[in-house]
This record gives C-alpha cells, structure tokens and sequence, in this order.
C-alpha cells in the first residue's frame, strides 16, 4: 500500500498531499519516518493497544509536518493541523502533536501512548537502520556545529536513558525497549556521552 492510500481520512486528499510534499525533505524527519510511524502504530494495534486509529493516524501525519530543527516544530505543526483539518478532528490532533515535544503521555491517555511509543520505536532499529537514523538527525541539525551537536545530542539521549521506560504501553516495551536501550547506549557510547 502506497503511503497516500495511508491516508486516515475518506476525503482531504489535497492536504494530504500537501502533507506528503512538505514530509518529502532529507534528513531523519522525511517520508520514511512517516511511514515508519504509521508502520509501528500498525504494529501496536496487532500487538493490542487501543487507540482511536483516525485520530492517532492524523497525528502522526502532522507531528513532523514542519521540521526545520527548531525549538517550535511541534508548536507550528500542531497549528496547522488546527488550520487545516476538520473541527471535528483539530484539537485532539493539534493535542497529540504537542504531545511528540516531550513523549510524556498522561497515564490515561492511550491516543498519546501510542503515538509516542510508535514515534519513539526508532530507538529499536536493528543497527544499520538505527545508524541511518542517527545520521539523519544529524543531517537535520546541519546548521549546528559539530561540538555543539555533539552535547545536544548526547543530552536528550542521557534524557531518554534515565527514564524508567522509554515506552509508554507494555506491549510497546515488549516490543522494543530493550533493543532501544542498547541502541541508546552505543550512541551516546560513541558520542562521548557517558
């Protein structure tokens, strides 16, 4: 299946079209992170997570519909999903993006689980894929020096590494905390992060 046919919604084919142009950049943050967020959300519901599929689905076309590696990208996201998408669907969608700057669902939001477990499953690559994903956040974050990098870097990852869980649903851990870890470990292993 085609990522257009992914599309969550009957109709609005022409903002997922725009999505699809604005997803189509290098870098980590390009259409092959949507599609493997899609993928990974596929994945929770076979695994038995439950979630609104429309609503999740729309949040995942939007979290990195803008991304240029500013502190905002989730905020502006989120904005144009207010703008663009059917009141019905908006504010729960624009919630859920804001929601991808931190990957800190409530408890009992299960819509927030698994949106952030299924962005956050790239932790769990097997190594190569992993590797390209680094690189491509890097190759996002041109702009910054190579030493600054380096500290921002191995910052969020230390972040990530001192969580109780990286994932938010058991069945997203089951899946893929442990291999997440060791991938977190490696990085910042070679970033010289502790």
């Amino acid at each position: 299946m085609s990522l257009a046919e992914r599309w969550p919604l009957a109709d609005h084919h022409a903002l997922r079209d725009e999505l699809l142009t604005a997803w189509d950049r290098p870098g980590y943050h390009d259409l092959r992170h949507l599609e493997e967020v899609l993928d990974r959300l596929a994945a929770l519901t076979a695994a038995g997570v439950g979630f609104d599929p429309t609503m999740v689905g729309l949040a995942a076309w939007f979290h990195d519909a803008v991304y240029d590696g500013s502190a905002d990208d989730e905020e502006r996201s989120a904005q144009w999903a207010e703008r663009a998408l059917p009141a019905a669907y908006a504010d729960e969608v624009a919630r859920l993006v804001r929601m991808t700057a931190h990957h800190r669902p409530a408890d009992d939001d299960t819509s927030g689980a698994a949106l952030s477990d299924a962005d956050l499953g790239i932790l769990a690559a097997p190594r190569e894929r992993y590797d390209a994903y680094a690189g491509g956040v890097r190759e996002d974050f041109a702009h910054v020096s190579d030493d600054d990098f380096r500290t921002g870097r191995a910052a969020v990852l230390r972040e990530l590494a001192v969580r109780p869980r990286l994932f938010s649903t058991p069945q997203a851990r089951e899946l893929w905390e442990v291999a997440a870890r060791a991938n977190l470990r490696r990085e910042l292993d070679a970033l010289g992060g502790d």
